[in-house]
């Protein structure tokens, strides 16, 4: 597996990483598996993968537990991310759950990294992300408090989720950014238009999410009956109705290119990513060893100029990434 690095304080990372959310929540079978989760974490490791990335919301919490087991012995192998904000932690749990709400003030985010480092058994968390962008509280103040986890020794790097390119250049000024984590793939090219320009103009790195559709890229969902009642994906635009037909046409074009190079469709969507230029670490995500080996074979892949650009002219999906998109791009 090949490196690259993120952010101008060159934190080392493997090209591709290893999304953990769908090991425990939202995604049909999550939180079923712990034990092939793990075999599948550490598979990753015996591949070469060295980035992993969670979040307390994730489960919640359940799956920064499972990294820890995971990781057990194995800590100075891996670069762990996870993130904080969409949890407040400053009020009591309502019904035994946590209060789910945008929440970037410095009180908060000092609970939210004790919870975190707790939970994942470490003295220490490589990168840790806001996970969206919280309008009550200046990111300032929130990149502040970050930066003074990092002189503690608490955080190695801190990141931004889902942040508009002025957010970031107003982050960036107080600390430097490591890395911005957006949705992109070729179901979704939206940070193409100013995010990426950003964060390549001043030097921060950049960790696609969902870089195979949600699953859509592989070629494998045709119908919502493969998902379990339970799957935001149900729920989510780009899936429903109509709009799931008419997006197959992107993973046929997607396939077109696969059949060529004999790869999978979900391999040619990774080096395609791949190919879009250095400090750039995909982090697709699947609990299941076959499918984590079918991912990181993508490192390998190298396309022409040719399917590149045909690629490139791939139609935008039908649908919105998300129900509700108030919480992005602040």
């Amino acid at each position: 597996m090949k490196t690259t690095t993120l952010g101008t304080a060159n934190l080392e990372v493997s090209r591709l990483g290893l999304g953990c959310m769908g090991m425990s929540a939202f995604y049909s079978g999550a939180g079923t598996d712990d034990a092939g989760s793990i075999r599948t974490i550490h598979r990753a490791l015996d591949l070469g993968v060295t980035f992993f990335d969670t979040a307390e919301i994730y489960g919640p919490y359940i799956n920064e537990e499972l990294l820890a087991k995971a990781f057990a012995g194995k800590r100075d192998q891996v670069v762990i991310a996870t993130k904080f904000g969409t949890i407040n932690h400053r009020v009591p749990e309502e019904n035994g759950q946590p209060v789910r709400s945008l929440d970037g003030s410095p009180e908060n985010l000092r609970l939210s990294v004790e919870g975190s480092l707790r939970r994942l058994n470490t003295d220490y968390i490589d990168l840790y992300y806001q996970h969206r962008m919280d309008p009550g509280t200046p990111i300032e103040d929130t990149v502040g408090a970050l930066s003074e986890l990092i002189q503690e020794g608490k955080i190695r790097h801190y990141g931004l989720s889902e942040a508009a390119p002025a957010t970031i250049r107003r982050a960036n000024a107080v600390h430097p950014v490591t890395a911005v984590q957006t949705e992109y793939s070729l179901w979704t090219r939206d940070p193409e238009a100013e995010v990426l320009p950003t964060v390549r103009e001043l030097g921060i790195g950049f960790v696609p999410y969902s870089p195979l559709g949600r699953g859509f890229l592989t070629g494998t969902i045709r119908s919502l009956d493969q998902l379990d009642e339970n799957d935001f994906r149900r729920f989510n635009p780009r899936f429903e109705g109509d709009n799931l037909e008419a997006n197959i046409r992107i993973v046929e074009q997607v396939d077109a290119v696969a059949r060529e190079v004999e790869a999978k469709p979900g391999q040619v969507a990774l080096a395609w990513l791949l190919a879009q230029g250095d400090g750039i670490a995909p982090i697709p995500g699947t609990r299941r060893v076959e499918n984590l080996e079918q991912n990181v074979a993508a490192d390998a892949l190298t396309l022409s100029g040719d399917q590149l650009s045909r690629l490139d002219e791939v139609a935008a999906p039908v649908g919105d990434r998300y129900a509700d998109m108030s919480p992005l791009n602040k």
